[in-house]
């Protein structure tokens, strides 16, 4: 018998369980580090039996004493009971669903029921970390065909709530990422909601890049509310911009984030199925799909991006879902700021017409928030991209956008990083291109999106003229440790800017 510690540590939503080594030794428990270990045990005022599964930890301090069972944070939450509950722990068996995926490791196609099984253990924590890496790389590995990413798909959804915002239509954007700063959901949401058209967005957090839509909301509001105050925050304003793992939209999609981050993978199957699985989740009826297309993006050409728009097109016609795919040019990031402040930046200088917004986020905003007008009729053929310009000229974008931080919860925007270092143009020429995934690893590097003031801010774009020496782009970061790890990339990495024509 054990008493539970709660150990305030937070695990990126694995359940970590951690024990003295002597009570192993002394109570000849047979357990060894990184096993799968169960506590379990009844609640002390409803006799209600409780348990989670996790992961073994050894200790030989003070961290737990030996008739203590320490958890994590979301395993003490999951398990429901109070600190110094009486528990017992056992060895746990590995789920049956793990045999699935090494089936698929091995060359198998998965079924629905497969999927399902997979996606409820994966929801229910019961994967270690190296069994989450197993089932990635089985689906990067061994690919997908599109009745496993339907499936797939439809599993996702069916592990998470979804929402319900009436009728329609309902409107929602999605970018398939790949080029740092490109933040126009946050200008397209405020324009379409301002007009009238429904738009509840949820975002996930980066995975690869140096941030994501709800890193850089968070900056300036609040993105992980519950789904009632999502549900709220819609019906007030017409819209929302929050982070799609706090209201449990497809829950197992923020679970594999946490292995596909440190391992960089973001293969075409999790991504549609992510993406689309959310989109249903939320009741969206009209989603528009942009992909971005270049040679450092994501995407890198115009065929891989139609065989995308077509896998995209397919899956949604099986789920219900009404898309449209939006091609673009990406010869580099999408305004100047590569972080979550700077993009939050980026995103507010445009809202408020400031002479110094970039350009290309803003035209690529209203390009996004025509397309979207039209097609859910709100716009009549061809004139979207006006209704789009005036209602951000007119302040009327902004005004909203206001409206909605209010109503989630404003934030003070954080200050800016204390250390910084100019990068300057190693020669004389013309910008032909800037590395998206190169400066993107540079602003991570540099502590982004952990650090929400850290990243890159460009002041150079794509097709100035520079001499040599002249400022291309600055270095922001938490503490000198980081900037120095951006910097020492830069210097090891020179193609992050290439010149010619």
């Amino acid at each position: 018998m054990f008493k539970v510690k709660h150990l305030p540590i937070d695990t990126l939503r694995e359940h970590v369980i951690t024990i003295h080594q002597s009570a192993v030794r002394n109570g000849n428990l047979g357990f060894n580090p990184l096993d799968r270990a169960r506590v379990f045990g009844p609640h002390p005022a409803s006799g209600e039996m409780r348990e989670v599964v996790g992961v073994l930890n050894f200790c030989s301090d003070l961290l737990v004493r030996p008739d203590e069972i320490g958890l994590c944070e979301e395993a003490f939450r999951d398990l429901g009971l109070p600190e110094g509950a009486d528990v017992n722990a056992t060895l746990a068996v590995a789920p049956h669903s793990v045999d699935l995926v090494r089936a698929k490791l091995e060359g198998k196609r998965l079924s629905r029921a497969a999927f399902d099984a997979i996606m409820t253990d994966v929801v229910a924590h019961r994967y270690s970390r190296v069994e989450l890496s197993m089932f990635v790389l089985a689906c990067s590995l061994k690919t997908l065909d599109l009745r496993e990413i339907v499936d797939y798909t439809r599993a996702m959804i069916a592990t998470g709530a979804t929402l319900e915002f009436g009728a329609g239509p309902i409107a929602d954007k999605h970018s398939v990422g790949g080029v740092p700063g490109n933040r126009t959901t946050m200008v397209v949401v405020p324009i379409l909601s301002s007009l009238g058209l429904k738009t509840p967005k949820t975002s996930s957090r980066a995975i690869t890049s140096p941030a994501g839509t709800a890193d850089t909301m968070g900056v300036v509001a609040e993105v992980a509310l519950s789904p009632q105050r999502l549900r709220d925050v819609v019906e007030s304003t017409g819209a929302c911009i929050a982070w799609g793992g706090a209201v449990n939209l497809a829950p197992a999609d923020d679970i594999l984030i946490t292995v596909e981050r440190p391992m960089e993978i973001d293969t075409e199957a999790q991504m549609v199925a992510s993406i689309l699985a959310k989109k249903k989740s939320v009741g969206a009826t009209h989603v528009l799909i942009d992909i971005p297309v270049g040679t450092s993006a994501k995407v890198r050409t115009v065929a891989a991006a139609q065989r995308l728009a077509e896998l995209f097109r397919a899956v949604g016609s099986e789920i219900g879902l009404g898309l449209e795919i939006a091609v673009t040019t990406a010869t580099g990031p999408i305004g100047r700021g590569i972080g979550p402040r700077l993009e939050a930046l980026d995103v507010l200088k445009v809202l408020q017409r400031a002479p110094d917004a970039p350009v290309d986020l803003r035209e690529k905003s209203l390009y996004l928030a025509a397309r979207i007008l039209e097609m859910t009729g709100k716009s009549p053929p061809a004139s979207g991209y006006r209704i789009a310009q005036q209602a951000l000229d007119s302040g009327q974008a902004l005004r909203q956008f206001q409206r909605i931080v209010q109503a989630q919860g404003e934030r003070d925007l954080p200050p800016p990083a204390p250390y910084r270092d100019m990068i300057g143009a190693p020669q004389d020429g013309r910008i032909r291109e800037i590395d998206c995934w190169e400066i993107a690893r540079v602003a991570k590097r540099a502590g982004a999106p952990a650090n929400v003031s850290a990243g890159v801010l460009l002041h150079r774009d794509v097709g100035d003229v520079v001499a040599k020496g002249e400022p291309l782009f600055e270095l922001h970061a938490e503490s000198a440790t980081q900037l120095q790890f951006a910097r020492d990339y830069v210097q090891t990495h020179p193609e992050i800017v290439k010149f010619g024509f």
